[in-house]
Formats: structure tokens, C-alpha cells, sequence
């Protein structure tokens, strides 16, 4: 069982901006959550969830693609369950002939769980060097 954290965000922006903001989010895993127009102006006020793995420079991406009309509130949210395996491999006969030997789709647990690991200097399934044989120095010495 893997668990991310989310963060909720509480965004104030034009009507014009708003897809922007939606791309932005879909990128980064988020969902919207609610979407209500300000009374009295063209402002919208956006709720979304969005996990804290996904979250490192969101808001200068936000800035940037909005030309600076959007900026994110951000705060903890809650707890979630991710069900996905992130050692699934295909097993049965029918995995495999919908997905083949191996399936290249992205394990959204099986990511979050190697950059943890790779940022406390832990082993990861990931190989170094794939080709040895293509990263030999063809200089002579002399």
C-alpha cells in the first residue's frame, strides 16, 4: 500500500487564464475540485488538490504560463492511498496480450517511490550505464 500527501489550492484568477491553469494541473496530477465565478467580477476562485511530489515549482509555472494573473495558495490537505502496485508487472495470460511483455505506461506509485529513494541515496532498479560497450574513450594515448 503507497500513500502520497496532497495539498489543497486555493487560486484567484480571470476567466481568461483559466486553461492555462488546468494544464498546468493535468501535467502535475491535480484535479480541480471546485470552480466558482466571484460575484461582481470576471475573477474565478479555483479549488484543486494536487500531490506534494508534483508540487516543487508550481507556482512559478503557474506565473509564467498565466502571464503572473494566478497565483497558488498552497496548504496540506490530507492523506491518500494510491492503489497501484509499484512492483505490477503483466502475470496472467490475458495481462498479457492486452499489454505485452511489459508495460510502458508510467506507475505513478512506482515513480514516487523511486525518487524517494533516489533522493536518500537508496538503490533503485535503475541501471547506470545501459551500453558499456558505446561509452569507451576511441582516443589513443599517446
Amino acid at each position: 500500500m503507497t500513500i502520497t500527501n496532497l495539498l489543497k489550492l486555493g487560486i484567484f484568477l480571470l476567466d481568461c487564464s483559466r486553461s492555462k491553469l488546468y494544464a498546468a494541473l493535468g501535467r502535475r496530477n491535480g484535479r480541480v475540485v471546485a470552480s466558482d465565478l466571484q460575484s461582481g467580477s470576471s475573477s474565478f476562485r479555483v479549488e484543486a488538490l494536487m500531490p506534494v511530489a508534483e508540487s516543487f515549482k508550481f507556482a512559478l509555472e503557474l506565473r509564467t504560463h498565466t502571464s503572473g494573473l494566478a497565483a497558488p495558495q498552497l496548504m496540506f490537505s490530507h492523506w491518500e492511498v494510491i492503489d497501484i502496485d509499484p512492483f505490477w508487472r503483466p502475470r496472467t495470460e490475458e495481462e498479457y496480450l492486452q499489454w505485452g511483455e511489459k508495460w510502458d505506461g508510467v506507475n505513478k506509485a512506482k515513480a514516487y517511490m523511486d525518487a524517494v529513494r533516489t533522493r536518500k541515496g537508496l538503490a533503485t532498479d535503475k541501471h547506470l550505464v545501459q551500453h558499456a560497450e558505446k561509452q569507451r574513450t576511441l582516443s589513443k594515448k599517446k
